[in-house]
Order: C-alpha cells, then structure tokens, then sequence
C-alpha cells in the first residue's frame, strides 16, 4: 500500500480463525517478519474442528516440516497415512519399489490433538499475538480497500488495522462474506457420517478407502488407538439413515468388503456428519484481503483434503506476499502472484472432485486406471501420489500412464481367458 494510513497500522497482517491454516499463516508470516494479530472467535484455546476426516495428506508434508511441528506430531501419536483401497477390480495396495524411497506420507491425527498442538506452536511464535475470544464483525474499508477488521470481544467492540486482512474463518467465511466475495457452490450428491472407535483393528494397521460406485467408506487409524470410521453414501440411502441412524450406520459398515470387526470395538463418540457438503470455491483475493483453507475452497470431504490443502495455501499465501505485506512491495501484485499459484495448484483437483460428487460410477478412464492399479505396484505407486495431492490430475492421468494401463489389462485378461 502506498496509503499514508498504512504506516499506522496495528498490525501488517490479520488473520480471521485460528485452525489449522490461520495458525499456519500466522507463523510463517511472522517468520518472514509480519506483525500478525491472530484472532478466534472461541475463547477455550483447546478448541478444535469436531468434523474431519483427521487426516493430513502427504503433499502438506513440506508445510509442516517448515513449521517445525513434525517432532511434535510422532510425539503426540499421529500415524503415517499409509492406506489401501477397495475396486470391484480388488484392492490397489501401493508399496514402495524393492530399491527405491518410502512412499510419501504426513499424518493421521485426532484434530483435538492438532488443533491446540498448531495454535499453541502459533502463540509462541515471536511477532503473533493470538487474540481468543475474538469475532469479526465487520471489515475496515478505505478508498475501496480493506485495511482491517472490527471484532466482538467479551470487552467490547474493537478495531484492528492492518495492511492484509487474511481470512481463515471456514466455508461460511465472515471475511469472504463482507468483503463481498461469492462462492460459486456445487452439488454433492453424497452424504457422510464418521465415529471414533477404540480397538478397531484394521488389515495391515493402515487405513482403508472403499470405492464402492457410487457409495464410499473409510476407516483412517489415528493417534491413542483410535480409529475414524466413515461412510459416505449416495443420497438414495439418506431416508433409511434419518430412520434409523445407528442402525444403519453399523449395517454400512459390516457390509464392506473385509469390514472392519466394529461389533468387537468400543464406539467412544456419538455418530456425527453432515447431510449436505457441497463444494465451495471462492476467489482467494479481494483489495486488501486473501483467503486461505476452506474459506477460499471447499473440497469433497471425502478424499481427506481439507487439512492438507488448509496448510499449502497458508505457505502460499506467507511466500507470496510477506514482503508485501510489511510495507516493501506491492501488496495487491503479490496477492495476483497468490492468486495464480492456488489456482494452479487446486483448480484440476476441485474440477474432478466436483464431477465425482455427482455419485457416479466410474468413467472409462477412471476403470482404466483403477483396475490397472490393482493388478500392477507401480501404477498404484503412481495412484498413491496422486491420492496425496503430490501430482495433479493432468500427470496423474497422462499418455504413458493411460498406455501402460491399457497394457497391464490386456496382459492380465490374456493370463486370466481360458485356453483355446
């Protein structure tokens, strides 16, 4: 900015919600030298997201390193996100090569671990003053940018300014909203609900992903012994769910191919979900604000992205405009630089997480690749990479990967057909 009022600011950056990528983005800005108001609107800072698949997927590996929190993460539980998934085809089981490296993982755990675990890492960080108890209101504007936000407190009303107001408040965005940025809103056609169960025990101790066409389910280990077990079914089953919600629940599950033993586990959270999720994208930038996490796009709960997708934007994000951010740049140039790379990185993702909510069965090149990668490891070496958002869709499914598909089914159908 070039405002004379921009040298009075409180703060260079303000940040509406204080999870996973508003903590984030906290501590990677004040990193870079950011003065950084973090603010939450609850007050008990052990709160936490109760809804989630408690999963954080490899690609956001990098994010939390950098954050210095993945000694914290093995100390407090968190498994490695090794999984395993169900095809009418068989199971796709990826594996590392016999010589080469570990798949790529980062962590399942519990957010009422995570959540207090990155917001106390943020507190801590020299140049972030976390602020509890703190609702945006409303938004400061001058000469048609923001330049901070006004926030309910218990003491009262108050005023916070800053260079960038960064809004990392959810789905339902209290920042996108008065800043008067849309979501643009998709159907999903599925609905899902999860519960916690302790002694669960699962083959190979990882997790397990069902592709039933059109119904999903999956069963995520967790830190403490506790396992997430979820189903996410075509809407066609919602009115026997609302009927009888346990019931139908415990009948999903026992039905799967290898089901989990859960008439043998102890169930220690009530059966919560959400009948209707559908997707949200939203344009990550206004004058003077971005939006990070689920405020700037909303996944399918489903493929476990959320949390991953919360962490990369707020690396993004603190790459892109730190600088900026604390009077020695162009703000509204590095929130375009912002802008491109969330683009980049998550359009072809959300577009094929859009079309799949529509609960369809398989396309022909999804068959083709999914039944490849049960017969063949390194196709499901490559489906892996892409399940962890390492790739995007278009290496996922390029010419030589389709090729060498079409050849792993001809050599299998020729084993399998009878002799003439």
């Amino acid at each position: 900015m070039t405002k004379p009022e921009s040298a009075v600011s409180e703060y260079d950056v303000v940040i509406s919600g204080a999870s996973l990528a508003g903590s984030a983005a906290a501590i990677l800005l004040a990193r870079r030298g950011a003065r950084v108001a973090l603010l939450e609107r609850r007050s008990d800072p052990e709160a936490y997201k109760v809804l989630c698949t408690h999963s954080v997927t490899a690609n956001a590996y990098p994010v939390l390193d950098e954050l210095g929190l993945v000694p914290a993460l093995e100390k407090a539980g968190a498994v490695r996100n090794d999984a395993r998934w169900y095809t009418r085809w068989g199971w796709i089981e990826p594996r590392a090569a016999p010589t080469g490296p570990e798949l790529p993982h980062a962590y399942n755990i519990r957010r009422s671990v995570l959540d207090p675990l990155i917001r106390s890492h943020a507190a801590r960080t020299p140049g972030v003053d976390l602020l509890l108890g703190h609702q945006v209101t409303g938004l400061v504007r001058e000469a048609g940018r923001t330049v901070g936000v006004r926030a309910s407190t218990r003491q009262g009303e108050r005023e916070i300014r800053a260079r960038l107001v960064v809004g990392a408040d959810g789905k339902d965005s209290a920042v996108a909203t008065f800043a008067g940025v849309p979501a643009r809103q998709y159907e999903n056609a599925r609905f899902g609900y999860l519960a916690h169960f302790r002694n669960l025990p699962l083959h190979g101790g990882i997790g397990q992903t069902w592709f039933l066409e059109p119904d999903m389910a999956y069963a995520f280990p967790n830190d403490d012994g506790v396992t997430v077990l979820a189903v996410v079914p075509d809407k066609k089953h919602l009115p026997a769910f609302r009927e009888d919600l346990e019931g139908s629940f415990l009948e999903f599950i026992r039905a799967l191919p290898e089901a989990p033993p859960i008439d043998s586990a102890e169930r220690i959270t009530k059966i919560i979900g959400m009948v209707d999720y559908p997707l949200h994208s939203r344009k990550p930038t206004a004058p003077g604000v971005a939006l990070i996490g689920d405020a700037a796009l909303t996944g399918d709960p489903l493929w476990g992205v959320g949390c991953g997708w919360a962490l990369e934007s707020a690396q993004w994000l603190a790459a892109a405009v730190a600088s900026a951010a604390t009077g020695r740049g162009d703000l509204d140039k590095s929130l375009a630089a912002y802008e491109r790379r969330h683009g980049r990185q998550l359009r072809g993702h959300q577009y094929l997480a859009v079309d799949f909510a529509k609960a369809r069965p398989f396309n022909p090149i999804e068959r083709l690749v999914f039944s490849a990668a049960a017969r063949d490891e390194s196709i499901a070496r490559h489906m892996h990479r892409f399940a962890s958002r390492l790739i995007g869709p278009l290496r996922f499914l390029n010419p030589v990967i389709l090729a060498k598909s079409a050849a792993v089914n001809i050599k299998y159908r020729a084993a399998v057909s009878p002799t003439r």
